[in-house]
C-alpha cells in the first residue's frame, strides 16, 4: 500500500474485482478485441465507440475481463445509462467504488481515492454526459497514474490522451449470384444462428434457409441489438416473412428483452437514444440525409440538404456532430464519403416524411443525379474514364433512388422528365457496369410515361434496344431500334440519327442478319463522320470488327480493331471500348492456327481493362476464349474450371455470348472435349470451382497458364514469388497486416500508394488462398502464423487515404 493511503475496503475491492458474468455467447470479435486489448497497453484512456446496439459494452467488458491481471486492484464497471444527471457522476462512481464519503461526493473525492489505485474503471454510456465523463476523464489521467480507464460510449470523449476504436458492425457473408450463399460464414450470420436456436428450440440454419437468414442480417446491417431482437421474432414469424417485413423495422423488432437496459428494450428505443443526444440542426440534418439511399460526400449533404443562405461551413461542422455521435459513419479517414446504417436511415425517413420536406429534398437529389449522369456521359471516353466510372458507380444506390422518385413517385412532368432524361443519360454506365437489366427496366418506365413522340422516347427507345442487344433479346432490339430511327429524325436529333443505325447494326450482326448489318454500319459511320462524333465512331469499331469477324474476313477484322486503337490515339486511360477492341482481335487470332502468343497478349490487354471496370461481360468473353484455347491444346482440366467461371459471369451478366451462333459453336465444342475426357462427373466438379472462386484469383490463375486452379490452402497463387509464411508474398502479408490492424481497403491503398481495386484483389486472393471468409479469421491466422509482426506495421490510428471507389464484380 503506498504511503498515505487510505485504508482499502477488501469487501468493495471483492465487488468491482469481478466483471458481470456473460449470460450469451460471445460471437466473432477477435480483431477488435486484439485491437482494443493493445490500445489499452498503449495509452490510459480508451474509449469504445459506436452506434447504438453494434455490441461497445460487450467487446469492452470481454477485452476488460482479457486484461484485469494488469491491475493488482481490480476492475470496476460504472453503469451511467441510470444516472441523468452530470452532476451525479462523481456520485454514482463513488457508491460503485464504495469510497467513504460524508455527503454528496464530489470528483475531487473519487480522484483522492483512485490516486492510491492501479486499477481499470470502465465507464459504460457516457454519451448523454459526455462533458462530465470527459472531465472526470480528464482529471483522473492527470492525478491518478496508475489508473486506466475504457469508456464506451456513442461518440468520443475528446481528451488530451485519448485512444478511439470505432467498433464496426459484424461481418456478413455474401450471397452469390445464381449459386445462393457463398462458402463464407460471417459473425452476424453465427450470432443469428446462436439466438434463433435460443428462442425457437431446433432452429439452424441450414443450406435452405441459409439465404433468407444472410439476406436478414445485411438488411439490419449486422448489429447485434438489431440481428438479436429478429431472432426472438421467429416465435411468431417465419424467417422468410420476419426478413420481407423489415422494411418496417421499428414496427417489427418491438420485442422487448427482460434484464436489458432500456435503451436496448426494442430497436426504437436505441435509436430514440440517439436522437435524444443531437440538437435541433444535428436533427434536421439527419432527417435530410436520410433521402440518400447510399453514401455520399460532404459536398452532396451540403447541396441536397442545406437550407438556402446555410454556409458550407456550418453543414460540414453538423455532419461532423453526427459523425461524432456515431449517427453518419465516415467510410473513408479523410472523410470523403459517409453513410448512414439502413436503422438509421429508416428512422431518418420517418423523420422527413412528417417534416413535410421529403418531396423536395428527393427533388434536389435528382437534380444532383441528372447532373452527375450528364457529366459522365459527356466524357465516357475520356482518358480519366476509370474514376469518373468508379466516383459514378459509388454513386449507384443514389442514382436509383432519384430514378425511383422521379419515375415511380409522387406525379409531375418536370420530375418524370428529370427522372427521363437521368435513364438515358446513364446509358454509357447501364453498359460499362453490365446493368443491363436494371437500365433496361428504368426505360422501360420511361417509355411507359412518354408514349408519344418525344425527343426522350426517341432515345429510351434506341437505348433499350441497345441493351437488349448485349442481353440477347435480339428481335425486341431490333424492334425498339429500328422504331426509334425515323423519330430521330422527325425531331432533328442528328446525334441519335446517326448513332442509332449503329446500334442497329450490332443487333443484326447478332441476328446473323449480315448484309443488313454491314449496311447499317456503313450508314452510321458516313452520318457520326459528317457530325464529327468521334466517340460514336470509337464505339463502333469493335461492332464493325466483330461483322467482318462473323463473315469470315479476319484480315479486316484485325485491321478495324488498329484502327479503332489508333482512333483512340492518347486516350490510354479509356477501358472499355480498348477492352473490346482487344477481345475481338483476341478472338480473330484464336481462329488462326499459329497465333497463340498473338491471341494471349490481346487477352492479357482485355482482363486488365476489364477487371479494372469490373466489366462482367466482358471478363465472361475472355475466359471463354482462354477456356477454348486449353481445350484446343488438350488442357482439360483448366478448360472445364476457365469455363466454369465464365458460365458464372454469365448467369450475372446476360445471355452466353450474346446468343452468336458461331462463338457458342466454339463453346459447346470446348465444353464437349473436357466432358469426354474427364467425364460428366469431374467436368462438373471443376467448372463448380471455377465459378465459385474469388474472380481475381481465377483471373490471376489464367493469366499464369496454370492447369489447376489450386486449393486455397495449398500455398501462394502464380507468378506469386517468395512466400512468406509459406503461404503469403510479402505484398500480401504487408496487406494483411494492415487489415488485421483495422484499416479498410480504402486506408490501404492510400498508405501504400496504389489503388484501392488491387487491394480489393490482394484481400480476395488471401482470403481464398488462406480458405478464410473475414478480416476476423485473418487476424486469428496472423497470430498464429506470423508471430513477430513489426509494430510499425500496424499503426495506432488509419492513415487518411483518397481512392475511388471500386466498381462492380
Amino acid at each position: 500500500m503506498a504511503p498515505g493511503a487510505p485504508p482499502r475496503d477488501l469487501g468493495a475491492q471483492r465487488r468491482h474485482g469481478q466483471l458481470p458474468a456473460e449470460v450469451t455467447g460471445f460471437i466473432g470479435r477477435k480483431a477488435e478485441l486484439a485491437r482494443v486489448t493493445a490500445l489499452l497497453e498503449a495509452g490510459r484512456l480508451v474509449t469504445v465507440f459506436g452506434p447504438g446496439g453494434v455490441g461497445k459494452t460487450r467487446l469492452a467488458l470481454r477485452a476488460a475481463a482479457l486484461v484485469q491481471d494488469r491491475y493488482p486492484d481490480g476492475t470496476c464497471l460504472i453503469e451511467l445509462s441510470g444516472t441523468d444527471d452530470p452532476g451525479m457522476l462523481a456520485a454514482t462512481v463513488a457508491d460503485r467504488l464504495a469510497i467513504p464519503a460524508g455527503g454528496r461526493p464530489d470528483p475531487d473525492v473519487v480522484i483522492d481515492y483512485l490516486r492510491h489505485q492501479r486499477m481499470l474503471l470502465i465507464l459504460d454510456t457516457c454519451e448523454h454526459l459526455i462533458d462530465a465523463c470527459a472531465d472526470l476523464a480528464e482529471a483522473a489521467i492527470l492525478g491518478a497514474p496508475g489508473v486506466t480507464l475504457l469508456a464506451t460510449s456513442r461518440q468520443p470523449l475528446d481528451v488530451l490522451g485519448e485512444h478511439t476504436f470505432l467498433v464496426p458492425p459484424l461481418p456478413v457473408p455474401a450471397l452469390v449470384p445464381g449459386d445462393g450463399a457463398s462458402a463464407a460464414g460471417g459473425d452476424a450470420l453465427e450470432l443469428f444462428g446462436q439466438r434463433a436456436a435460443a428462442a425457437v428450440p431446433g432452429f439452424q440454419v441450414t443450406p435452405a434457409n441459409r439465404p433468407d437468414a444472410i439476406r436478414l442480417c445485411q438488411r439490419l446491417d449486422g448489429i447485434p441489438l438489431a440481428i438479436e431482437l429478429a431472432a426472438v421474432r421467429l416465435r411468431a414469424l417465419p424467417l422468410p416473412e420476419l426478413t420481407a417485413r423489415l422494411d418496417n423495422r421499428f414496427q417489427v423488432l418491438t420485442s422487448g428483452r427482460r434484464g436489458a437496459v432500456p435503451r436496448h428494450q426494442t430497436l426504437r428505443s436505441a435509436t430514440d437514444w440517439s436522437y435524444r443526444l443531437c440538437s435541433p440542426a444535428e436533427r434536421e440534418l439527419w432527417a435530410r440525409l436520410s433521402a440518400f439511399a447510399g453514401g455520399f460526400d460532404a459536398g452532396a449533404a451540403h447541396e441536397a440538404c442545406a437550407d438556402p443562405g446555410t454556409s458550407r461551413a456550418d453543414t460540414l461542422a453538423t455532419l461532423a456532430a453526427l459523425v461524432d455521435k456515431s449517427v453518419v459513419l465516415r467510410e473513408t479517414a479523410d472523410g470523403d464519403r459517409y453513410r448512414l446504417l439502413d436503422t438509421l436511415r429508416e428512422y431518418g425517413r420517418e423523420l422527413l416524411a412528417a417534416s413535410g420536406r421529403e418531396a423536395a429534398i428527393r427533388d434536389r437529389l435528382l437534380a444532383r443525379a441528372l447532373r452527375q449522369a450528364r457529366a459522365f456521359e459527356a466524357a465516357c471516353l475520356a482518358d480519366d474514364q476509370l474514376a469518373r466510372f468508379r466516383a459514378l458507380h459509388a454513386e449507384d444506390a443514389n442514382l436509383q433512388a432519384a430514378l425511383g422518385h422521379a419515375l415511380g413517385g409522387p406525379p409531375g412532368a418536370e420530375r418524370e422528365r428529370a427522372g427521363a432524361d437521368l435513364a438515358i443519360a446513364l446509358a454509357p454506365y447501364w453498359l460499362i457496369s453490365g446493368l443491363l437489366a436494371e437500365g433496361s427496366q428504368w426505360l422501360d418506365r420511361v417509355l411507359d410515361r412518354f408514349a408519344q413522340a418525344s425527343p426522350q422516347r426517341a432515345r429510351a427507345l434506341a437505348i433499350r434496344g441497345r441493351l437488349a442487344t448485349f442481353r440477347g433479346d435480339i428481335p425486341a432490339a431490333v424492334a425498339d431500334i429500328e422504331a426509334s430511327i425515323p423519330l430521330a429524325g422527325e425531331l432533328g436529333d442528328e446525334l441519335l440519327a446517326a448513332r442509332a443505325p449503329m446500334y442497329l447494326s450490332l443487333a443484326l450482326a447478332f441476328a446473323g442478319r449480315h448484309e443488313e448489318a454491314a449496311a447499317a454500319g456503313a450508314r452510321a459511320q458516313r452520318l457520326m463522320a459528317a457530325a464529327d462524333d468521334q466517340d460514336g465512331l470509337a464505339c463502333g469499331y469493335p461492332q464493325l470488327a466483330l461483322l467482318a469477324q462473323l463473315t469470315g474476313d479476319l484480315d479486316r477484322c484485325l485491321a478495324l480493331c488498329g484502327r479503332g486503337l489508333r482512333l483512340l490515339g492518347d486516350r490510354g486511360g479509356e477501358r472499355w471500348v480498348h477492352s473490346y477492341l482487344h477481345l475481338v482481335a483476341a478472338f480473330a487470332y484464336f481462329r488462326q492456327p499459329g497465333r497463340t502468343a498473338e491471341c494471349l497478349a490481346e487477352l492479357r490487354e482485355a482482363l486488365q481493362a476489364e477487371q479494372e471496370l469490373g466489366d462482367l461481360t466482358g471478363l465472361a468473353y475472355a475466359l471463354e476464349i482462354l477456356g477454348w484455347m486449353a481445350a484446343r491444346e488438350r488442357r482439360l482440366e483448366r478448360a472445364a474450371w476457365l469455363l466454369g467461371a465464365a458460365d458464372g459471369l454469365w448467369r450475372q451478366s446476360g445471355r452466353r455470348l450474346d446468343g452468336i451462333a458461331l462463338l457458342a459453336e466454339q463453346h459447346d465444342a470446348a465444353v464437349q472435349a473436357a466432358r469426354d475426357a474427364l467425364g460428366d462427373k469431374r467436368y462438373a466438379a471443376l467448372a463448380a470451382t471455377g465459378r465459385r472462386r474469388p474472380l481475381a484469383y481465377v483471373i490471376g490463375h489464367a493469366l499464369a497458364g496454370t492447369d489447376e486452379l489450386r486449393k486455397a490452402e495449398t500455398g501462394a497463387g502464380p507468378g506469386a514469388g517468395a512466400a512468406v509464411g509459406g503461404t503469403l508474398t510479402a505484398r500480401e502479408q504487408e496487406i494483411a497486416v494492415l487489415v488485421a490492424s483495422g484499416l479498410s481497403n480504402r486506408e490501404i491503398a492510400g498508405r501504400l500508394f496504389i489503388s484501392k481495386r488491387t487491394v480489393d484483389a490482394h484481400v480476395e486472393h488471401i482470403f481464398s488462398k488462406l480458405d478464410i471468409s473475414s478480416r476476423v479469421q485473418l487476424t486469428v491466422w496472423l497470430r498464429d502464423k506470423l508471430a513477430a509482426v513489426p509494430a510499425a506495421a500496424v499503426p495506432a490510428t488509419a492513415v487518411p487515404a483518397t481512392a475511388v471507389p471500386a466498381a462492380r464484380g
